[in-house]
């Protein structure tokens, strides 16, 4: 079920709140302080945190700096009262996934809520994040490749376009980049172009103002403003429709947009970061992406090679994994049996990073002893195994054919030329030696090459 963690001091607000989630099919978990927030994100998975942003002596900011510091994931949606917008954009630029001013309505915060759900599923990080900046695990030549584009381009305004399957890690190479740019210090703005209704992509990029549709009761900044002196990250870009497409190349040409239901042309200084998992230039090709938003965008192509092309950092990964996970459990960290790091390394991982990290997981929950074995690994990893072991066994079983093949050749044509002489050549004569037809030895001899002398 999905679970909304609800922090807020008021109980009336927690028991409403609570109330609404339920007739919603969530399963909402209220607290009403920080301390009991951290003790529930750490007993139980939370998907989702609805906090107010004044609490009595604390500040729902805190919580938003706990997130990060631990690596966790989860989106969070600020509930700020009237007047207080500064703050509740302010709460957006540290990392808070959305905000709703009270009193709200029930349809537009379960709509923000089912949009941070949406968002949760696309975007579960792999990564891991320290108080220094982002670390990343390997030494392949390709990942090498990456961190040296990074390193170059970091520095300069220029846009990048980062491209790779799901889950090789392309948001963490976004981080990087941010990081070790000269707008470190400014915001780090996401948004998933796929995890998000077209219907609504528009107001989420270049906000609304009030009014501007059903449900506007308040002027709302969008991705692009919030970004302002920072990065935007544009995450699966190549989900966009050929209408938005336009209307963000004109912003990036621009430097400047309309919000939703406005006629003021708002100005912004933004490095645009994007990434797709799908291949831009086919897409262009098939008419379904403007080939010149793609140029736009592919000034600095950064690709990240799926893991099964770089299997020499799958050990150092689960290395990495098992210590992250095992400090989590509050458990010894266990080693792998030579058998299980070899079907590690041979899968071919289609989920990539994001995969490989979910298997080491489960294995640590699973597993009671301080060596993991094949056997507790998961199905699809032993079936791939099974499978390859019969393919070996069937090209094996392929090349001893061929081999017995050519040794029964070469003891045919002997046979053959051996009886051709002892007969003068007369075919009838062979043919009874060996004792086939007349017809049955003209066709061997035909299939070996094999032409009598008379």
């Amino acid at each position: 079920m999905n679970t909304v963690l609800v922090l807020d001091d008021e109980k009336n607000i927690r028991k409403i709140l609570s109330a609404m989630l339920k007739s919603s099919h969530y399963h909402p978990v209220p607290v009403g302080t920080l301390l009991e927030a951290r003790q529930a994100i750490q007993k139980q998975e939370i998907h989702v945190i609805v906090s107010d942003l004044r609490l009595q002596q604390e500040d729902g900011l805190s919580l938003l700096k706990w997130l990060r510091e631990e690596g966790h994931p989860i989106p969070v949606i600020i509930l700020t009262a009237h007047g207080s917008i500064d703050s509740a954009v302010d709460a957006m630029k540290q990392g808070a996934f959305d905000y709703l001013s009270k009193p709200f309505e029930r349809q537009e915060i379960l709509k923000v809520i089912e949009k941070a759900f949406l968002d949760y599923r696309f975007n579960q990080s792999h990564s891991v994040k320290f108080s220094d900046g982002v670390v990343f695990v390997g030494s392949s030549a390709q990942l090498q490749k990456a961190l040296t584009l990074v390193d170059k381009v970091a520095p300069t305004d220029t846009t990048v376009l980062i491209t790779g399957e799901s889950g090789t890690g392309k948001e963490l190479i976004a981080q990087a980049i941010h990081d070790k740019s000269p707008r470190k210090n400014g915001p780090l703005i996401k948004i998933n172009c796929a995890a998000i209704p077209e219907t609504l992509l528009e107001s989420e990029l270049f906000g609304y103002e009030k009014g501007a549709f059903t449900g506007a009761q308040n002027t709302k900044p969008g991705r692009f403003e919030l970004a302002d002196g920072g990065t935007l990250f544009l995450d699966e870009v190549g989900e966009m429709s050929l209408e938005m497409q336009v209307k963000l190349l004109r912003a990036l040409q621009e430097k400047s947009f309309e919000r939703v239901g406005g006629i003021k042309t708002h100005h912004v200084n933004v490095r645009l970061v994007a990434a797709t998992n799908k291949n831009l230039e086919q897409e262009v090709r098939n008419g379904t992406f403007r080939s010149d938003l793609f140029y736009r965008l592919n000034v600095v192509p950064i690709h990240l090679a799926p893991l099964r092309e770089r299997r020499e950092d799958i050990p150092a990964l689960v290395s990495h994994f098992c210590k992250k996970f095992s400090e989590r459990l509050k458990r010894e960290q266990p080693r792998l049996s030579p058998e299980t790091m070899e079907l590690l390394v041979q899968f071919p991982w289609p989920g990539n990073i994001r995969q490989l990290e979910n298997v080491v997981e489960r294995c640590l929950i699973m597993g009671e002893s301080s060596v993991i074995h094949p056997e507790q690994l998961p199905e699809e990893i032993l079936e791939f195994e099974e499978e390859q072991f019969i393919e070996r066994q069937v090209k094996a079983l392929g090349g001893l054919k061929e081999k017995v093949k050519d040794a029964t050749r070469k003891i045919e044509r002997r046979a053959i030329e051996e009886a051709l002489i002892e007969t003068q050549q007369n075919v009838t004569q062979a043919a009874r030696l060996l004792n086939l037809s007349r017809k049955g030895l003209q066709l061997k001899m035909k299939e070996l090459g094999i032409r009598s002398q008379n």
